[in-house]
């Protein structure tokens, strides 16, 4: 685990940029603070900062490596782990090869010499790499199938740099001499989805490789790019009274993904709250290290915290748990490092909770096991059951549906019945672009008097839906969140919270053996029987305590509404909104009403205001260069 900064020169002049790249590396030295390193030669430069979670005495990086012949054929830069490397290594060695090291970074390198592109294919795990082959002049890079761990990259007639964190390519901007204008495209994307779309950023000349991708690069050429991984959930049926073997294959690759996951050199920890997938993992985990620790996070106000069913879960299991609860006013403090730490806004309020929980953790464990992915490869969302309650539209004759819709645009807002004839009376092209609601676009043009009809969702949703008209609707709608939703939101949050504490977090459920299970399911054994993930339910009604089979999902809920329009958090946000610089972008007038309408209680605004907010606050750092998100040097615990 780590980040990494790489470049590949235009003019084999690799040597001028050594010094920004060595300036660059600090950025994210949180993500790696156990050791740093570069290397170069006349065309590329790689630097890394190092998280040591395998084979700890060696296995450092940049890592060079060739066959007997050309022993310095290749050079390496790795964030990530591999699960499947023992297995990988093992296969290499009976083909010939030889290794250097115990770890499993190695196994990439080797594997590349082996299968070449198609490496990517044998790897099981959450990756993000590049390999400079001196030999061919030919870079080569790859980021794992969910886009787990982040790439950004940036090209100039200079050259083309990739980092792990954009703050490091925005340090390296004056000798790249990159154009660091803001994507007009991407901030109402951004809006619209509460989080930037890949594989856009929010500086027009960064960009991002995108998920389940490699990018084949060779010097002063243009980046191209492949995918490799292409997800399918086709439309299957389980023989009636063979459901059982079903959840029983659920079981078993469950169990082997964790067992995979918890392979590591240092302790390794779980995050629990109170639904089935954490307590899943945690359940799991537990038969591999007796002595587990479990962590999770909550509020003091009633309804929005998960600690007491979280404590519950810990006590069926046998684990000790560890508890944050946050206060409204850490909450508010820590909003600008985060931030910074994300490198693009998130307007997700569970950040926030998640940071404390992660820096909780990292007091004691190297490694967290979490639930993220399970919703969208087993049908976890409540939103997913909309197809069933949906379906008698269908059936409507294309006149009276018109009519319908005519008569949900004239209805007020909050009238009996509007939303559902709102919703069954479009497409689910146009009524479905995933969990993030909270601008339509006539609410946008309010806030943003700029806005565009033509960059709205669909824009974004658009290609994705075009290649998933074979999958029955829930199947849809899950293939649209692996390209939207998981991989903007919650994989976006999942590392770069945790690694702003210098804590690796490992996603079971996001593995390639699960998915090749998962995507098998039928769609009446994810929504079925008024519940979701129904088919993992039944998988795992014999590893979970029971009071958790059937819990409605709540994650880390944050009373934000109530904050809002209360002394909490309403005072800090009218002083954001006033101090901000972003009139070009945003209509402040507006957005004030927005706040006292909330605050008084004339429309729930919590969500469209966070998002704003959390935008403001990213802009202010950088862009402005006004808000000093009070980055420390931290005295990282050691030898977990």
């Amino acid at each position: 685990m780590c980040g990494f900064l790489g470049m590949l020169t235009s003019g084999g002049n690799a040597s001028t940029f050594v010094d920004a790249a060595t300036r660059a590396l600090p950025c994210m030295r949180h993500r790696g603070p156990d050791e740093a390193g570069t290397w170069n030669d006349e065309s590329a430069i790689f630097g890394f900062n190092r998280l040591s979670i395998v084979d700890l005495e060696h296995s450092h990086q940049p890592l060079v490596w060739g066959p007997a012949d050309t022993p310095e054929r290749y050079t390496l830069i790795f964030n990530g782990e591999i699960y499947n490397y023992v297995e990988l290594r093992a296969e290499l060695k009976e083909a010939g090869h030889t290794f250097h090291t115990e770890g499993d970074s190695e196994t990439i390198v080797v594997g590349y010499h082996h299968w070449g592109e198609d490496v990517v294919e044998h790897l099981r795990g959450m990756f993000a790499f590049a390999i400079w082959d001196t030999l061919e002049q030919v870079m080569f890079v790859g980021r794992d199938q969910f886009g787990i761990k982040p790439l950004f990259y940036a090209t100039s007639p200079v050259g083309t740099v990739f980092a792990s964190e954009k703050k490091s390519i925005l340090e390296m901007a004056p000798e790249l001499g990159l154009d660091l204008s803001l994507d007009r495209r991407a901030i109402e994307h951004y809006v619209d989805l509460q989080y930037v779309p890949e594989p856009e950023s929010l500086h027009s000349a960064i960009r991002r490789v995108e998920s389940g991708c490699t990018v084949t690069l060779r010097p002063g050429e243009e980046v191209v790019a492949k995918r490799y991984f292409k997800p399918q959930f086709p439309i299957t049926a389980v023989p009636k009274g063979a459901e059982q073997d079903l959840f029983d294959r659920i079981a078993k690759v469950m169990e082997d993904s964790v067992e995979k996951h918890m392979r590591a050199d240092v302790t390794v920890g779980s995050f629990l709250s109170g639904g089935i997938d954490s307590t899943a993992i945690a359940t799991l985990a537990k038969r591999h290290n007796p002595n587990l620790l479990t962590f999770t996070t909550g509020f003091e106000r009633e309804g929005y915290s998960e600690v007491d069913v979280a404590a519950e879960s810990a006590a069926a299991i046998g684990v000790e748990h560890i508890v944050k609860v946050v206060s409204p006013e850490e909450y508010a403090s820590a909003i600008p490092k985060i931030m910074w730490y994300l490198d693009d806004p998130v307007a997700d309020p569970s950040l926030v909770p998640l940071y404390f929980v992660a820096q909780e953790a990292r007091k004691h464990v190297k490694v967290v096991l979490s639930g993220e992915g399970a919703d969208e490869l087993f049908g976890g969302y409540t939103i997913y059951k909309e197809p069933l309650s949906l379906a008698p539209f269908e059936k409507l004759p294309s006149p009276l549906l018109k009519g319908l819709r005519q008569l949900s645009r004239v209805l007020p807002d909050g009238v009996k019945g509007k939303s559902l004839l709102d919703r069954g009376t479009q497409t689910m092209e146009e009524r479905y672009y995933g969990n993030a609601r909270s601008f339509s676009f006539e609410q946008m043009e309010r806030v943003i008097p700029w806005a565009k009809p033509e960059w709205d969702h669909k824009e974004v949703t658009a290609p994705i839906y075009q290649v998933s008209q074979d999958m029955d609707p829930v199947a849809r709608m899950q293939h649209l969140d692996l390209f939207t939703w998981m991989r903007g939101d919650i994989l976006v949050k999942a590392d770069k919270i945790n690694m702003a504490n210098s804590l690796e977090l490992r996603v079971p459920f996001l593995d390639k053996e699960v998915f090749a299970v998962a995507q098998t399911i039928p769609h009446e054994l994810k929504v079925s029987n008024g519940t979701t993930k129904y088919a993992l339910r039944k998988a795992m009604e014999q590893i979970v305590p029971p009071h958790v089979l059937h819990r409605k999902k709540l994650g880390f809920p944050v009373p934000m509404r109530h904050w809002l329009a209360g002394d909490e958090l309403f005072g800090w946000a009218q002083q954001t909104i006033n101090e901000s610089q972003t009139d070009e972008i945003f209509n402040r007038k507006a957005v004030l009403e927005m706040l006292r309408e909330h605050r008084d209680g004339v429309s729930d605004h919590s969500r469209r205001l966070w998002t704003v907010l959390a935008f403001m606050i990213w802009h202010g750092i950088f862009v402005e260069h006004r808000i000093d998100p009070q980055i420390e040097e931290k005295d990282y615990p050691v030898n977990l």
